[in-house]
């Protein structure tokens, strides 16, 4: 049996991963925040075995409190696959917004950092684990204009995962980020159509 985390369960990627890896006999914590109905009603049809939690990451006592929540199941994740971000908002860097990337700061990595303290060990003993960050191309080249603070962001969950990695290696355990090109239309809405649509000439897929 396999018990996945998923973060960010409610979004598009988060909602096609359920669909794409649920088999018989597996248990899904789920976090969101934002309407849960379409994915509720998913399980619920599919008799997926799902508790879900309804958390706001950027809220560091909301993220503690989420960790404590995952304890109290009793269950330790095999699988955790960690996919919330704010929204790109492409703002020149003269109005760079410390409040919000603060706030992604603490969606993206330190609430990967507080779950991680704790299923990294678990894992660890049970000498199995594996464990997937989403990051983004543009942390392999040259990234747009005007994207400081989600690269800035996307950069410190890279870190933290090569860092994983290396500490949990000897342990069964596998920590990876993938890096896909633009994706998801509700993510990218408040991104110009125009960079949109020369992502997508440059990258048909």
């Amino acid at each position: 049996m396999s018990v996945y985390l998923i973060t960010g369960a409610t979004s598009d990627l988060g909602f096609e991963l359920i669909k794409t890896v649920a088999k018989e006999g597996d248990t899904f914590l789920l976090q969101g925040y934002s309407d849960s109905s379409a994915l509720e009603q998913f399980c619920g049809e599919n008799k997926i075995d799902y508790t879900y939690f309804d958390v706001n990451l950027s809220d560091s006592d909301a993220t503690d409190k989420f960790v404590e929540d995952i304890k109290e199941t009793g269950l330790v994740p095999t699988h955790f696959v960690h996919l919330p971000a704010l929204r790109v908002i492409n703002t020149k860097f003269k109005s760079f917004d410390e409040e919000r990337f603060m706030a992604d700061i603490n969606v993206q990595v330190m609430s990967a950092v507080k779950i991680c303290k704790y299923i990294m060990p678990k894992m660890a003993k049970a000498k199995y684990g594996r464990v997937l960050f989403m990051a983004t191309s543009y942390v392999l080249a040259n990234p747009p204009k005007n994207t400081a603070a989600y690269i800035m962001a996307k950069n410190a969950i890279v870190g933290l995962m090569k860092s994983l990695a290396a500490d949990y290696v000897a342990n069964g355990i596998t920590v990876n980020s993938v890096s896909p090109s633009m994706i998801e239309p509700k993510f990218l809405a408040q991104t110009s159509h125009l960079i949109v649509e020369a992502a997508a000439n440059d990258r048909p897929m």
